[in-house]
Order: structure tokens, then sequence, then C-alpha cells
């Protein structure tokens, strides 16, 4: 029998409006965004509902929202909620994954993204980058651009997102040069992302010091099922691995290629995505080819999959 896994989206998957009819549909939610909005001291339902668009876009406030929607969404589901062999979040989405394993509370959760998103927004000020999305070439490939790149400033490997699609990131003239030599090696497509920084670099490594600190007065438990770590593709089991993945997670590559390889290799042919959006689906479903991808988003999203 195949298994299933559970996917939580990352940044750039949140959209005006993410989360208002399940906010709307229970009190459980509406204390969901009540408890991160004391945390933020900051209304992030009214944004997350009404916008604007370009002030849900900063990453101080996309993380949260986006894994308030996430966590909305298994609230409502409740025990509903389909059996499942493994989880896996891109990026952020990882504490999302470690919260439906139970390794995290939702509250851990939520106040551990909203520490990580404002420590990466001021990494992001202090210094300044960019991301780009390579789209065409393998992974060796993209490597070796961004080696020869870096001559001009750092640049790395940041998203491993597909076996062709890989964002790079890194100082802004080091991502600059890497799309020059990705266009010469005839990529398919070699563009800036509009992002606020310069994610899963070395630029964010500011931003570690204060996760590490706030992580290390968290208590975590094992979580029930393997969570797909970013960091090393592999299966996460024990509590006490949990702090250090998390914290190296800044400034490494997030290799969700990778960790969907890892799921085709243990048998997953279902895949869920809960959350805002279809981006790990669409990864899914060209990579993984699984037999049903299942996307959970909005209320009527919930009623269809639970009746």
């Amino acid at each position: 029998m195949g298994k299933t896994v559970l996917f939580f989206p990352g940044q750039a998957s949140q959209y005006v409006g993410m989360g208002k009819d399940l906010y709307e549909h229970s009190a459980e939610v509406r204390d969901l965004y009540k408890l991160a909005a004391d945390v933020m001291s900051y209304d992030i339902a009214k944004l997350s509902f009404e916008g604007p668009a370009e002030e849900l876009k900063k990453t101080r406030f996309t993380q949260p929202a986006i894994l308030l929607h996430s966590l909305s969404i298994l609230k409502i589901i409740g025990a509903k909620l389909p059996a499942f062999d493994f989880a896996a979040g891109h990026s952020l989405g990882e504490y999302g994954a470690l919260a439906v394993t139970g390794a995290m509370t939702f509250e851990q959760a939520i106040k551990a993204v909203v520490r990580r998103a404002a420590l990466m927004e001021e990494a992001c000020v202090a210094h300044p980058g960019t991301m780009a999305a390579i789209m065409g070439l393998d992974a060796a490939k993209t490597e070796d651009i961004c080696k020869r790149a870096s001559s001009a400033g750092i640049v790395i490997p940041a998203n491993y997102n597909s076996n062709i699609q890989i964002a790079i990131s890194g100082e802004i003239i080091g991502v600059e040069k890497a799309i020059e030599l990705a266009i010469e090696a005839n990529a398919k497509r070699a563009i800036k992302l509009e992002v606020g920084g310069a994610f899963h670099s070395p630029l964010m490594e500011p931003a570690k010091a204060g996760l590490e600190e706030f992580l290390a007065h968290q208590q975590y438990k094992d979580p029930v099922h393997p969570v797909i770590a970013n960091v090393t593709a592999e299966p996460v089991s024990v509590a006490g691995a949990i702090r250090s993945l998390l914290v190296d997670q800044v400034t490494s590559p997030v290799r969700w290629a990778q960790t969907m390889k890892y799921l085709v290799d243990k048998g997953v042919t279902t895949v869920i995505e809960i959350g805002p959006g279809k981006v790990l689906s669409g990864l899914a479903k060209r990579d993984m080819k699984p037999d049903k991808i299942v996307n959970l988003d909005t209320l009527s999203d919930i009623s269809t999959y639970s009746n």
C-alpha cells in the first residue's frame, strides 16, 4: 500500500485573503491569530485578509501568515486529519511539519516563526542581497556556476526545488554574475526573484544566533511520524535533533528535490499540501508523479475532502 506525506508550503505561497474563511468559521482559528497578534503586536489577521500585498510580502509578516494558515487548517480538520507516514515543509513550512507531528505545540511553532521572521528581516537589512531562479540546468551545473560567480560576490544554491529548478542566493553582484553564467550555459530561464533578501545563504548568518537562543529555551517531543529535514533531506525522529537543524536551516540550502526523491524511494504515492497555494503540489506532480495530490487551502477544500 502506498504511503502518504503532508507538505507545508513556505514563503512566496501567500496571497491576500488567505485564511479569511477559516477565521470566520472557527473560534479556535481566531485564537491562533490572536496569539500571533499578541506576540507580534500587529494585526496579522487584517493584513492576511485585506493586504496590501506589498506589505504581506515582507518577511516578518509573510512567514507567520503562512504558518497560521496551515495551522488553521489543521485546527478545523481536527480528528479528520488523514493518516500519514511522513511530514515535510519548505523552509518555514518545516515548523508546520513539526507541529502536525507533535514535536512542537502550535503555540511554540507560532512564536518560533514570529521570532525567526523578525531575525531574518533584520539580517536582510544589515546584509542586502537577492535571489534568482535558475531553470533547465541540473544541480551540478548550477553549483559550478555559483562557484565561479563567487569571485564577484557570495552566491550559493539556496533551494533545490526540483531536478531542474534551483534558486540561488547571495550578494546582488554575485547573483547577477551567476545569472550571466547560467544564460551562457543555456539555462531555460535565469531571472531575479522578488524577495527581500538572500535567504538560505551566509548573509542570513546574523539571524542564527538569535534563533538558536530562542529555541534553546523550548522543549520538544519526538515527532509521531518522521519529519524530513530541509538541511539533510533525511528523516528526523527524535526531539534532540530538531533545534540544530532549524538553526542550520537559516543559512543552508533547502533540499526539496532530494526530499521528494527520498519520499518516492520510501513508497509515497499520496501528497497532501496543507496551506496557501499549490507550489509544492506542482513540484510534486512534476518530480514525484504521485497517484494522488490533495490541496487543503480553503474551507471548501476541507469540506470536500472530509465528506
